[in-house]
């Protein structure tokens, strides 16, 4: 159970496990689960870390009392309302194949994003080991799938980026204000975004003072699911050009969309889309967000510029790639797939400076 040293916690009714508990995106979802008014963190799952307390890894959670950390195989699951896999992508298929049907899964990973086998074997390199459950897999972008993910026994949280790209992006597309022939997006991402493996382009001196690209022309994963959801808003297919930069920060996006339509009627549209929503913050046109307005939070910033020749437009989206972009979006929708809130646990502001 998720107590705070010294000090019971009130009752939970959601038992909840933490799979790949010790990657950065499973010590997120425990940091905000820990604190969530309706849920009791039961299993901590992370075989490479099995039979280590989690504050071992994970320092900054050394003020929760919670399970040692076991391989997922010795997790009892028969008590447990939902799982959240924060796990390496084509580790998923077989685990969450393996779970009791009773128990609600978010899936961190990006194996069961894509709907279509043949777009999964083409985008990862390999056939998919559980491919009866991508057509039950509902697409985790919480604010337009809403509805389907209250009732989804499986839900496949989105690439980080590629939710930033459609937060600047659906409702344009929908309505049809932009050119859908000529959609430009570059991006800017923090070293967590990478994973926690060690690599060599992610240490302190290959990454300091240094911007790289990488995954250009058109090889970046994330792209499969662009074209999947651009494409079915569209009713035919969009390609976009995708240029994503690794940069000297921990975390954060920072996504510029340079897109063909009038900048008034792009700015309009997007502050009606999502003029309901907790979480997306439509800024005063002209108005632009910076990574660090949104860090540590759950919360979208969205602005749009004019460009100085007529009918061209800058949309700039900021989120955080580890909370909005991954555990704080899984929390968002574990929240809808159990009967609680939306916003329940997620509220935090962003920290600053």
């Amino acid at each position: 159970m998720a107590v705070w040293k010294g000090r019971e916690r009130e009752t939970m009714p959601h038992n909840i496990a933490i799979l790949g508990a010790s990657g950065y995106t499973g010590a997120e979802l425990v940091r905000l689960v820990a604190t969530h008014p309706s849920m009791r963190i039961a299993a901590l799952g992370a075989d490479r870390r099995a039979g280590v307390a989690i504050s071992e890894v994970f320092p900054h959670l050394r003020h929760l009392d919670l399970q040692v950390m076991a391989r997922i195989g010795e997790i009892d699951f028969s008590g447990i309302d939902l799982c959240f896999c924060a796990l390496p992508h084509a580790t998923s298929q077989s685990v969450v194949r393996d779970l009791p049907a009773t128990v609600k899964v978010v899936d961190l990973s990006a194996d069961f994003r894509l709907r279509d086998p043949d777009a999964y074997r083409a985008w990862y390199g390999r056939p998919h080991e559980a491919a009866e459950l991508q057509g039950e897999a509902v697409y985790g972008l919480t604010e337009f799938y809403r509805d389907r993910i209250r009732a989804a026994r499986l839900v496949a949280g989105t690439g980080c980026n590629a939710a930033a790209g459609q937060f600047a992006l659906r409702p344009l597309v929908e309505a049809g204000v932009v050119d859908l022939d000529r959609i430009l997006i570059d991006l800017k991402v923090g070293a967590s975004g990478a994973g926690r493996t060690a690599k060599d382009h992610l240490l302190l001196s290959e990454l300091s003072e240094n911007v790289k690209g990488y995954s250009l022309g058109g090889s970046h994963r994330h792209l499969g699911e662009f074209d999947q959801e651009l494409s079915g808003i569209a009713g035919r297919p969009v390609r976009i050009m995708f240029s994503p930069y690794l940069v000297p920060a921990t975390r954060g996006i920072l996504l510029s969309a340079y897109l063909r339509g009038e900048p008034e009627a792009i700015h309009r549209c997007l502050r009606e889309a999502y003029a309901g929503e907790a979480f997306v913050v439509v800024l005063p046109y002209g108005g632009t967000p910076a990574m660090k307005d949104v860090r540590g939070s759950n919360f979208v910033h969205v602005g749009v510029v004019g460009d100085r020749v007529g009918g061209q437009a800058t949309v700039v989206v900021a989120l955080d790639n580890l909370v909005k972009g991954s555990s704080g979006q899984a929390l968002q929708n574990a929240n809808l797939m159990l009967g609680e809130e939306e916003t329940s646990g997620l509220m935090s502001a962003p920290l600053y400076p």
